[in-house]
């Protein structure tokens, strides 16, 4: 029986044993509050979350997790967060590794930010 897109990422935090899994969990529990609207997918091996398109994916690499915002181009980023991707056409990134901080409340306005410019397409 193949697993739903909220099972696969449960799974998927459990088997990320280091801080990566930990993030990834973080990061979840914020976007699940911040706009509850959203609906977990799980596509190309990772964690994705949408609202009216993707608004936001979770990879994980060697040394740090990357938070990819596909409309990030398309946001203000008035603290700086994005940190990867600069020079991408429609998304940007921020990669965190395991002893980065993220101030929490600038990171669920971006969020959110994202979620809303999806809901004005």
């Amino acid at each position: 029986m193949a697993l739903t897109p909220s099972q696969e990422i449960d799974k998927f935090i459990k088997e990320l044993t280091d801080s990566r899994g930990k993030w990834i969990a973080k990061f979840r529990e914020l976007i699940l509050k911040t706009a509850p609207e959203v609906i977990e997918e799980w596509k190309w091996g990772v964690p994705v979350w949408a609202y009216k398109g993707n608004v936001v994916a979770s990879g994980v690499f060697k040394d740090h997790v990357k938070l990819n915002f596909f409309k990030g181009a398309s946001l203000k980023d008035p603290k700086k967060l994005f940190n990867a991707g600069l020079e991408a056409k429609a998304t940007r990134a921020i990669d965190i590794g395991e002893n980065d901080k993220v101030d929490e409340k600038d990171l669920k306005e971006l969020i959110r930010a994202a979620v809303d410019f999806n809901s004005k397409k």
